[in-house]
């Protein structure tokens, strides 16, 4: 039998199939975003881990740096996006469990979560996650530490250069550091609605 949440999507892609073209994304006024000094397209990575580091994220330079920080934290059960585990598997040791399929009837098992990201903007230190690149939502959003992969070309220099890439993703998500709320008394808490800890790991 089907889920209550199985049975509104299969209402809604049913309301959606005979539309002949989905709505295009609204446009925007370029001129109201103001961009600030222009960045050196050659320094775009130490522009993005400043601004990232300064919301709490922490930038990677290597996959040894991740598997220390991973081991360092006692993460060792967690999901890698299947394109990406051929590259990163050899660096990983037996002491970890890492799967390629999530499996979101067992997410609270998942202590990290390891997918692709669309991209990156420099000037605010943003990940950007879509169902394109992003192989599953959920171990982008459920596992306490993310992990996202990006390559040095998949940094823009700012919001308006990131606007005009964006591809016709049904789903888009902008991580600015990790999961936050403030809605308690004005105390800010990490790791609420989202990862308490976001990873961005530069590949070249």
């Amino acid at each position: 039998m089907s889920s209550s949440r199985d049975q509104i999507l299969s209402r809604v892609n049913a309301a959606l199939k005979p539309l002949p073209q989905r709505a295009p994304l609204p446009d925007w006024d370029r001129e109201l975003v103001q961009r600030r000094e222009p960045l050196d397209p050659s320094d775009l990575w130490t522009r993005f881990a400043a601004e990232l580091s300064a919301v709490n994220g922490t930038p990677l330079t290597s996959i040894d740096a991740l598997v220390t920080e991973l081991r360092t934290n006692n993460w060792l059960h967690g999901y890698c996006d299947p394109t990406l585990w051929p590259a990163l598997s050899p660096h990983f040791d037996d002491t970890f469990n890492v799967e390629t399929t999530f499996d979101r009837t067992r997410v609270d098992d998942y202590t990290f979560g390891i997918t692709q990201a669309f991209g990156a903007i420099a000037e605010t230190g943003t990940l950007i996650l879509g169902d394109l690149t992003t192989s599953s939502r959920l171990a982008a959003l459920t596992p306490w530490a993310h992990i996202a992969v990006i390559a040095t070309n998949q940094i823009f220099p700012d919001i308006p250069a990131a606007l005009e890439a964006l591809p016709a993703d049904p789903n888009l998500i902008w991580v600015t550091g990790p999961s936050k709320t403030a809605d308690v008394e004005g105390i800010l808490i990490e790791g609420v609605h989202g990862p308490g800890r976001q990873y961005a790991l530069q590949i070249s």
